[in-house]
């Protein structure tokens, strides 16, 4: 007997009563991973990350290994003496990558200390890397040389981003030997006729007269003899900065000694005016601006050595100081080189004495004419945009930041129109606002041994890192705005990206 069987109804047809479907009731487990999923797509980022790590997989395959060497060997060059005429750390890694990139290299990685540069050449899975590494001799700012290198890497730089191949790897090499072994603008007298115009141009700072010029300029005089026969026989900088500064606390003892004795010295009414512009002019007070300088850079490494070099030889200063004043009181001669001194002076007379000031460091350092003649200006233009700051009741540190802004925007702006080294017009015009001073009045306590002098030594300590700090980031917005509104090359915006460890976008 056969099962009864039944046919679906046709399409439309309907028997019986219409039923009304159930309404579909959604699982709890299915609304909870709706409203999960909406809030994954909240919170999730949908972007790649700013700072990836590790993408860069691409290497330089096709290029020959002569190439890659050649070009490894011209980059470390400039490298060194860009680091040995002055440059920072920052300005030399990008100008490495920038020289790097118009040579065809892409892949080139810098790192820099403060003895030593290395670059390094990722030529893909199937090449072998090429990394060296040369150390840097000395540091003795140069900045008619440092000039020079900038301009053959621009033109390099340009002639690739126009097409065309730049100068050959192997001229460019011997260009770059004729630029360093070319001899400078001016003789070594210039040099130390600039050293006496900036200890001029310190004690006009505090109000001296006309005798106590005298008196500093021939002090800077046998103080740059002294320095000049010391790096002759390869004396340690330390020992070297001992000695130099034992110069004008030696003047200063005799000073002493003959008012003592009855003996008025025409025109000088303080004789710790001539140890206090030897000290600004041996400080290393340039190594604090470059310490934070290099620390706002990202380059820890180099900013510390640069600390520990300017604590070493501000030592050394207040030895060679010290060891004066112990002879002094051996042989009966009061004498107590203080250095709280207050600036002093009508403001026509410290302006002559910023830019005086500023002469004597583009000299000290072979800066051309055109070079001096705008340095001499900005700095000038730098102490009375302090003057006013600090009459509107600015503290020291914010004013110094204030005044140090349009330097580094002028800089920018000789450099753009009138070719001239950034780095010596943006330096020259702060180097009346170093704090060297304020080092030495740290070590000066510091020196005393008594624990009650340490929370003051501390505090000038601390005036002088703020002081350097607000120098270097004065300089650096200023030379940024002015970047942003000039507009920076193509090349120089990748280089300094990657050398502050950023992915650039192909």
């Amino acid at each position: 007997m056969s099962e009864p069987t039944t046919d679906p109804l046709p399409a439309g047809e309907v028997t019986g009563p219409q039923r009304v479907p159930a309404p579909v009731v959604r699982p709890a487990r299915r609304v909870g991973r709706v409203w999960r999923d909406r809030a994954v797509h909240v919170v999730r980022g949908v972007s790649p990350p700013t700072m990836a790590l590790g993408t860069r997989l691409g290497g330089d395959e096709d290029i020959s290994q002569r190439h890659a060497r050649a070009v490894i060997d011209l980059a470390l060059r400039v490298g060194e003496a860009m680091l040995s005429t002055g440059a920072s750390a920052a300005d030399c890694v990008a100008t490495v990558l920038r020289l790097t990139s118009a040579y065809g290299v892409r892949s080139a990685h810098v790192d820099v200390t403060f003895t030593s540069i290395t670059v390094s050449i990722h030529r893909g899975l199937h090449e072998d890397p090429l990394s060296v590494m040369r150390v840097i001799p000395g540091r003795a700012p140069d900045y008619t040389r440092l000039e020079a290198v900038q301009r053959m890497v621009d033109r390099a730089v340009r002639d690739s981003a126009a097409g065309r191949e730049p100068l050959d790897v192997d001229e460019a090499r011997r260009r770059l030997t004729e630029i360093l072994t070319a001899p400078h603008p001016y003789r070594r007298w210039v040099v130390t006729l600039g050293a006496a115009l900036l200890t001029v141009g310190v004690v006009m700072l505090f109000g001296a007269s006309p005798g106590m010029w005298f008196v500093a300029a021939v002090s800077a005089v046998i103080v740059d003899r002294v320095q000049r026969v010391m790096y002759g026989i390869g004396l340690a900088a330390f020992f070297a900065q001992v000695l130099s500064a034992m110069v004008p606390a030696t003047i200063a003892l005799a000073l002493f000694a003959a008012v003592e004795n009855g003996i008025d010295v025409p025109g000088v009414r303080s004789p710790s005016l001539v140890v206090i512009s030897g000290i600004v002019m041996l400080l290393a007070g340039l190594g604090v601006v470059g310490a934070a300088q290099d620390a706002l850079d990202g380059y820890y490494v180099t900013a510390g050595a640069r600390v520990m070099e300017v604590v070493m030889m501000t030592l050394g200063i207040a030895v060679g100081v010290a060891i004066v004043i112990g002879t002094a009181n051996r042989l009966g001669v009061s004498m107590e080189v203080s250095p709280f001194v207050v600036l002093g002076g009508t403001p026509l007379l410290s302006t002559l004495g910023a830019a005086l000031i500023a002469v004597g460091f583009c000299l000290g350092t072979y800066t051309g004419f055109r070079a001096t003649l705008v340095a001499t200006l900005v700095a000038s233009l730098a102490w009375l945009v302090l003057e006013l700051a600090l009459g509107l009741g600015l503290g020291p540190v914010a004013s110094t930041a204030v005044a140090a802004s349009p330097v580094g925007a002028l800089a920018v702006l000789a450099n753009r129109r009138l070719r001239l080294p950034e780095l010596a017009i943006g330096t020259a015009g702060i180097v009346p606002l170093l704090p060297g001073l304020a080092v030495y009045r740290a070590i000066y306590l510091m020196q005393e041994g008594t624990p009650a002098v340490v929370p003051n030594a501390l505090t000038h300590l601390l005036t002088a890192v703020a002081t350097g700090i607000a120098l270097a980031g004065g300089l650096s917005i200023g030379g940024y705005l002015a970047r942003r509104r000039l507009g920076l090359d193509v090349a120089a915006q990748r280089a300094r990206k990657r050398s502050r460890g950023r992915v650039v976008e192909p």
